[in-house]
């Protein structure tokens, strides 16, 4: 008899994998056994040579549906000991290896089934999971990734249970979230105290259909949760939260309803019915009937599927197309998970709390993707995907960084053995309790990836974040060097991994980045090159009166843009006769902040994207005050979605400091110029977001052929953007090179990290992309 060891790894904890290799090899008549030893699956075997090499064969073909195998190493071996039989063995800790837990994925059909069938045990019981679905990432206290290690320890599985998760036979053997009405984890109604009701889910669909407010914690953390069918109810959360214009998520039974509403294309609905379940940005169709606050003055809507029981059984006793379903914490703060916090912290925000007694261990927000035609961009990349790495091999195999991201939609990244692990999404860390957050998790991350030191921390280059200064502390504690790294360069290199893109030419457009001579760049022709880049062109640097005032009141932006393109006293005229209601202290202010550009005091230099469409948009009336990120730009989008594209706006490039620049004031002096005329906004809006894509991709142009290359890629948060983002794939391609844009990656903020850890890969081994 011929024996051999195979050490496989990848995502092959908690998804059926042991169970699998024992229907595999039992079926090849080979002995020997399987477990897991710490973050690797160990796989023993004996029988003859040609059916173990068909075994190693069929795992990679025949391995379950949610695991992912991204190494495979076999062994021919000689030991004395003989296997009668093949078996499955309790889990070893005593070995390391990179293999990671896999996400939360969405209830399966089989689940499903059983949850809707009157005859089951299981019957609406919202906790029904195998090893095919259910909680993953967020139950997992420790690995190896064993029940007792799960916040399921506290709920022992009845007898009817225990046999299904000893039997390899059966679906939910080693389910480690398995569980039942009889054992499982219960759910909860509580308004002051704990309401004695037979049915919590049935009675809070009720009492939400009556207009109530519901905080719903489920796998992750806590949604706030209400009809979208009426103003009042929504205006109430809108007033209890502080979010007044901010667009909620919602969530809606099944693909068929989402239809009555909503534009649907094949690969949106997909990625909606996909296990994991993102919240997906639709387009509006002419069924939208929700309250108009839902999403207010927007042409699209972010929506998803029910990923647990629990959200199917709420929809099972309403009629209602869809609910609100958004994050329950206060702006900038971390989603709550403990029930004592739910309670306490949305006390006056929630009228009733539906809740249960399973801990979350790790919190997880909902991963928000939207499409810009074919190309899908995650906007969020969370639940469903995160902890699943990216493969960074080919960059180093034995280089362990932690990379932290910027400060804003942090995520960070834990880069071991080639995988780079981006963490769920963290938030605001300027806000303190988001801060202790993205400590945690980091904490929660390596000790779940076995890493015990880190070789190289890597931060943005901004010296005033708290990330950067997170950096330096986390560097002390390791004795290891930080690697400050340009915002956009990591934006750059990011889109470059995501592409398998070695040198290109990048068009880096967002709202703010920290520069390396100081300013704040935000539109940007960058030659990326490995871990080295050179800025080749910008938009033309525009004065910001107030600094970060600019983004909340782009109006500011407007007197900024135009003080040298139009006379003063008529400057000030136009301000005071179209866009007073804009600055909150009416004229007095208009004067202050033309004396500050006048005398240079107090005011900042941007080369943004994101400040030249909100002062369009602000323009155009679309939106004078930022409420939310993106808000002027998003209505822009939405006020230019329906446009026929009958007019013009010319663009222009300048020199600047010696490097080519589009003049962004002769655009936005022609958008004022056509509102005067009295063209349609939507036309005007349409025209400009075309002449501001048509210029960046120009600039690209003009420096690819500079370099003497072929790629020009797109990155930052304007790419979320449909209009532009296909603006400038268009014209890139029609002059003959090859456009390449985010695909497993956030064209925003939350892929910095990933760029940063693959800079300081390369610069710590010398190596290109």
């Amino acid at each position: 008899m011929d024996k051999a060891r195979i050490l496989v790894q990848g995502i092959v904890q908690g998804v059926g994998f042991r169970p699998t290799v024992y229907r595999l090899a039992r079926a090849l008549d080979l002995t020997g056994y399987v477990r897991n030893l710490g973050n690797i699956v160990e796989i023993v075997l004996e029988g003859n040579k040609n059916n173990i090499k068909q075994f190693s064969k069929e795992i990679q073909t025949k391995k379950p549906p949610i695991s992912k195998i991204s190494s495979l190493e076999m062994e021919w071996i000689e030991n004395e000991q003989n296997y009668s039989n093949f078996t499955i063995l309790e889990s070893s800790s005593n070995f390391s290896g990179s293999s990671v837990i896999p996400p939360d994925v969405a209830t399966c059909p089989a689940c499903l089934e059983e949850i809707n069938t009157s005859s089951h045990r299981r019957y609406a019981y919202p906790f029904t999971a195998c090893t095919d679905c259910g909680p993953r990432f967020t139950v997992i206290d420790s690995i190896p990734y064993d029940r007792e290690r799960t916040s399921m320890s506290e709920f022992p599985l009845c007898p009817a249970c225990e046999a299904e998760y000893t039997n390899p036979e059966d679906r939910r053997y080693h389910a480690e979230a398995t569980c039942c009405p009889e054992c499982g984890p219960e759910v909860f109604l509580y308004e002051c105290c704990r309401f004695d009701v037979e049915n919590p889910i049935k009675e809070s669909a009720k009492l939400m259909d009556e207009g109530n407010i519901l905080a719903m914690k489920g796998i992750g953390g806590t949604h706030l949760v209400c009809k979208v069918t009426e103003e009042d109810p929504v205006l109430k959360m809108r007033k209890r939260l502080g979010r007044f214009n901010q667009p909620f998520a919602c969530m809606s039974p099944d693909i068929q309803t989402v239809k009555t509403f909503a534009h649907v294309s094949p690969l949106e609905e997909k990625v909606l019915q996909s296990r994991r379940r993102p919240i997906v940005v639709l387009k509006k169709s002419d069924g939208y009937q929700f309250a108009s606050p839902v999403a207010p003055d927007l042409h699209n809507i972010g929506i998803m599927l029910p990923y647990s029981g629990l959200q199917h059984l709420l929809f099972h006793y309403t009629k209602e197309p869809a609910y609100i379903m958004t994050s329950a914490n206060m702006p900038g703060e971390p989603m709550l998970t403990r029930n004592r916090d739910i309670i306490k912290k949305l006390d006056g925000i929630a009228d009733y709390f539906l809740l249960h007694d399973r801990k979350i261990i790790n919190r997880c927000d909902d991963s928000v993707v939207r499409f810009r035609g074919e190309y899908m961009a995650f906007i969020r990349r969370s639940r469903g995907y995160v902890p699943e790495p990216y493969d960074l091999s080919h960059l180093s195999k034995d280089l362990n960084v932690l990379a932290l991201g910027p400060e804003i939609d942090v995520t960070f990244s834990l880069l071991k053995e080639g995988k780079c692990y981006l963490s769920q999404h963290i938030g605001d860390t300027s806000k303190f309790a988001t801060y202790q957050y993205l400590q945690e998790a980091i904490k929660y991350m390596m000790d779940i990836t076995c890493t015990d030191k880190v070789d190289m921390v890597a931060c943005d280059l901004h010296p005033q974040f708290f990330t950067t200064q997170l950096a330096h502390e986390l560097a002390k504690k390791y004795s290891c060097p930080v690697l400050p790294v340009q915002h956009h360069h990591a934006h750059g290199v990011a889109l470059a991994v995501d592409n398998e893109v070695e040198e290109m030419i990048c068009i880096a457009a967002d709202g703010v980045g920290y520069g390396e001579d100081g300013t704040a760049w935000g539109g940007e022709i960058m030659h990326i090159k490995g871990a080295e880049y050179e800025r080749t062109a910008s938009l033309m640097p525009q004065k910001m009166a107030g600094g970060d005032l600019c983004a909340k009141y782009p109006a500011r932006m407007i007197v900024s843009m135009l003080q040298d393109h139009i006379e003063p006293s008529e400057l000030r005229k136009l301000l005071i006769n179209n866009y007073l209601a804009y600055f909150p202290h009416a004229k007095t202010e208009i004067d202050m902040v033309m004396r500050q550009l006048e005398r240079d005091i107090n005011v900042g230099i941007t080369t943004s994207t994101g400040r030249v469409l909100d002062a369009i948009s602000a323009a155009l009336h679309i939106c004078g005050e930022r409420t939310y990120e993106g808000e002027c730009a998003m209505k822009l989008e939405s006020v230019a979605y329906p446009a026929q594209g009958k007019i013009h706006i010319p663009f222009k490039i300048g020199k600047y400091d010696g490097r080519d620049v589009l003049d962004t004031s002769l655009i936005l002096k022609e958008v004022i110029e056509q509102v005067h005329k009295g063209e349609p906004a939507s036309e005007i809006a349409h025209a400009s977001q075309k002449a501001v894509a048509e210029g960046l991709a120009t600039l690209a142009i003009k420096s690819a052929d500079k370099k003497g290359l072929d790629v020009i890629g797109g990155t930052g948060g304007v790419f979320y953007n449909e209009s532009i983002s296909l603006s400038i794939k268009k014209y890139v391609e029609n002059q003959g090179y090859r456009f390449v844009q985010h695909q497993n990656s956030c064209a925003g903020d939350g892929s910095v990290s990933l760029g940063q850890a693959a800079i300081a890969a390369v610069k710590y081994h010398k190596k290109s992309l």
